[in-house]
């Protein structure tokens, strides 16, 4: 890919560090890697919004320029069919917070509250002794996408640079521990990454473990507001589309596109200055640094245009995490699906934390460390209720579905709708649903999701069921209507 070489495929909280796990394999490597297992590693998670997996050098895309992360998929461990189970910004954020499915956590429309009393991970390693930090974009706040969020609200995290959410990536406005406005200087991205550097630098040698997320707002639309230099190395005349973008679209794609990658470089930069003050602070041994997004991005394939939909690009999220000093830096490449709920057990897993027993998602833990795959190669997608861009006016519709390393299955309110082989079509444009020929095929993974939903207590019903069941309120859009 791009002339790179790629690696080959391969419930109760308890206070305090007494305890922690040590990392499986510690005689596999040198004596100051062993010395960094004598306690828990610090956490930095890097998420990004609406960044689809394809979007990078390192997954072959001949345009986009993306140095820092590729070096990052190149010595570190990259899970290629990671998704975001329901592609959906707050549904998301609560699940990865939980380790809990949508329709458990109540969050599967934006702009809904996650209950303060949740039990999420921040609440969790703060308990076991870790300093917690977040910088950037929240959104599972719900009272006003630019309203003070106090103490009560922050789920566990301490150390506070946040704005519900903005997608003005210029000049934004956030909030510290009081109800003061204060602004970002510049494009945030990198004023936050600013803020995370000089969190490090504080933190070095850290007293305590620490776990810091820094949440970008970008590449999430607007497109075209990343800084000049950044909008200038992108010539949409000159970018490549995937084949499953329309011709009708294909104009608007590539303008989109142009934008798109701005911010993807922008974000890129920012990570490389992130990785840069790891090193210079000595931190960069015994910290096991993560980076994902939230979901994706169709940007014109199969001719749709942001997320929700069950397709590639809009479900399948980077996820690639390196940990020197309890992982070591061989590149891997893991196949098995992994979805947003999986990061918060896997998370406390690797540090030795107990993971609670409220959390649904799987720890990939052991699997990291080279022990036996958790689940089943198969993952579930969701729409719950489709709203906003994708409202029912618009074609949107509710769906169950699996994502396997080779398979994508989705059923609609009406049957099954869309079965690929993903490997043999991997964009994604021959639907072999319904098709005779693939009868046993389609048996077979239909199988699979009627016994996970099963398993999940889920019913499938029509997205107003849950609406009613959780009392939110929406408009003709199926949109909850917010505050800005």
């Amino acid at each position: 890919m791009n002339g790179v070489k790629q690696p080959v495929l391969v419930p109760v909280i308890t206070a305090g560090l007494v305890g922690f796990a040590c990392v499986a394999g510690a005689a596999e490597r040198g004596p100051k890697e062993r010395r960094a297992q004598t306690r828990p590693p610090n956490i930095v998670l890097v998420l990004a919004d609406q960044w689809r997996a394809e979007a990078f050098g390192y997954a072959g895309n001949p345009d986009v320029k993306t140095p820092n992360l590729d070096r990052l998929q190149r010595e570190g461990i990259h899970f290629v069919n990671a998704v975001s189970g329901m592609p959906v910004c707050c549904p998301a954020r609560a699940s990865f917070l939980t380790g809990q499915r949508p329709l458990t956590h109540g969050v599967f429309l934006n702009d809904v509250p996650l209950n303060p009393e949740a039990v999420t991970i921040a609440k969790v390693l703060g308990a076991a002794g870790y300093d917690t930090a977040y910088i950037g974009k929240w959104h599972v706040d719900a009272h006003g996408r630019s309203s003070f969020i106090p103490r009560e609200r922050r789920q566990g995290f301490d150390y506070w640079k946040v704005l519900e959410c903005s997608h003005d990536y210029n000049h934004s406005a956030y909030y510290a521990d009081g109800p003061e406005m204060l602004y970002w200087e510049g494009y945030d991205a990198i004023a936050q990454t600013r803020d995370a550097q000089q969190y490090l630098r504080d933190h070095a040698p850290p007293r305590k473990p620490f776990f810091l997320v820094l949440s970008w707002g970008p590449p999430h639309d607007p497109y075209f507001t990343a800084p000049e230099k950044y909008r200038a190395l992108y010539d949409p005349a000159k970018l490549t589309l995937r084949p499953n973008v329309p011709e009708a679209e294909a104009a608007q794609a590539r303008k989109i596109l142009a934008g798109y990658y701005a911010h993807c470089t922008a974000l890129d930069d920012c990570f490389g200055e992130l990785r840069r003050t790891l090193r210079e602070t000595g931190l960069e041994e015994t910290t096991l640094l993560v980076f994902g997004s939230d979901h994706g991005d169709m940007l014109g394939s199969q001719g749709f245009f942001k997320k929700q939909r069950p397709w590639d690009e809009s479900i399948r999220v980077p996820l690639v995490l390196r940990w020197p000093g309890g992982l070591g830096t061989r590149a891997r490449l893991l196949e098995a699906p992994f979805n947003v709920e999986d990061l918060m057990p896997t998370l406390l897993g690797l540090c030795g934390v107990p993971i609670p027993k409220t959390v649904e998602g799987l720890d990939y833990s052991g699997y990291l460390r080279g022990r036996k795959n958790p689940g089943d190669n198969a993952t579930v997608i969701l729409c719950a209720s489709p709203f906003g861009e994708w409202e029912r006016r618009k074609g949107g519709r509710e769906y169950r579905g699996i994502r396997t390393p080779r398979h994508t299955y989705v059923r609609d309110l009406n049957g099954p709708w869309l079965l690929y082989d993903n490997q043999a079509d991997p964009y994604q444009t021959n639907n072999l649903a319904n098709q005779a020929k693939h009868a046993r095929l389609q048996a077979r993974l239909d199988a699979v999701l009627t016994r996970k939903l099963k398993e999940r207590h889920d019913a499938f019903l029509p997205g107003n069921a849950y609406i009613q069941q959780w009392g939110y309120q929406v408009d003709a859009n199926g949109t909850v209507p917010y505050k800005h």
